[in-house]
């Protein structure tokens, strides 16, 4: 993207009301904000203003380290939940695995070729499967085991990795394990998963099995932020392709593998860009 690595980007939710355009625009007009791209959302229901604004910050005569005491007012006056990310700061990224690698080595190969903008500092997984494929890529493999006799001891190693680390976001590429009350607190969302299966429709353990079984037409993947109901976190993403009778069980698995890593890699990319607000475990991704 043209001049991202100058640009500030501010997500924002208030109460819909007039004025929240004009008052936002005026605030960075009034520091000579040349502003690259501008986004919102009126959700009738809620009542709620949603908006996206990203500015270059060549020019831009407010420093950034003082932009939270100086906007703090207009937030406080309209209500408005907030937050501000610069580009020249590249999110820190865990990535979890346990033994499939297909979303494993789509979200390596696009971070490779500069796609997604952001480190990743550790691998964690619970088998020693892609150790090679990972470590390839110059990145730290944890193997860290998980019963359910020691789960408790096993995040508690995790959050000591992700905490050394400084991780920012964690996602779960085909992660075969039930993250804790606990772990979904530490990060709200800031955890993204990828279901094999068109949420709602067969959530929980081998959704392509039971699309069998019902015979189903469609079979879908779905990207969503993690919360403490499986499989129930805000979508951020979704998508389908067609089957036939002559499908077996197989067969949806192949093809779903296709669906999801593209599911994946494509919600991940919008987190990292800070294009999604999240509300009443519903998103809104803006352009």
């Amino acid at each position: 993207m043209s001049n991202a690595t100058h640009s500030a980007t501010l997500l924002i939710s208030a109460p819909d009301k007039k004025g929240l355009v004009a008052a936002i625009a005026n605030f960075l007009m009034t520091y000579n904000a040349n502003i690259m791209h501008a986004d919102q959302h009126q959700d009738n229901v809620e009542g709620l203003f949603l908006m996206r604004v990203q500015w270059d910050l060549r020019g831009f005569t407010l420093p950034m380290d003082d932009f939270a005491a100086a906007f703090e007012p207009i937030a406080r006056e309209h209500d408005m939940s907030w937050k501000v990310s610069l580009s020249s700061r590249k999110p820190r990224m865990a990535i979890f695995v346990s033994k499939y690698e297909h979303c494993l080595v789509d979200l390596l190969h696009r971070w490779r070729i500069g796609e997604l903008d952001c480190d990743i500092p550790l691998v964690i997984s619970n088998h020693e499967d892609c150790r090679r494929l990972v470590e390839f890529n110059d990145i730290p493999y944890h193997v860290i085991p998980v019963t359910k006799e020691n789960k408790a001891e096993a995040e508690a190693e995790q959050f000591r990795l992700l905490e050394e680390a400084g991780v920012d976001l964690v996602v779960l590429a085909r992660y075969m394990q039930v993250l804790s009350h606990e772990f979904v607190t530490r990060y709200p969302n800031k955890v993204i998963n990828i279901h094999h299966s068109f949420l709602p429709a067969f959530d929980g353990a081998k959704p392509y099995h039971r699309a069998f079984a019902r015979g189903v037409k469609l079979i879908g993947a779905t990207s969503h932020y993690v919360t403490e109901d499986l499989d129930e976190g805000p979508i951020i993403e979704q998508e389908v392709t067609r089957i036939s009778h002559r499908d077996e069980v197989d067969d949806l698995v192949q093809k779903g593998r296709d669906l999801e890593k593209v599911v994946l890699s494509r919600a991940v990319r919008w987190h990292l860009d800070q294009r999604i607000l999240s509300y009443s475990n519903k998103t809104v991704i803006f352009d």
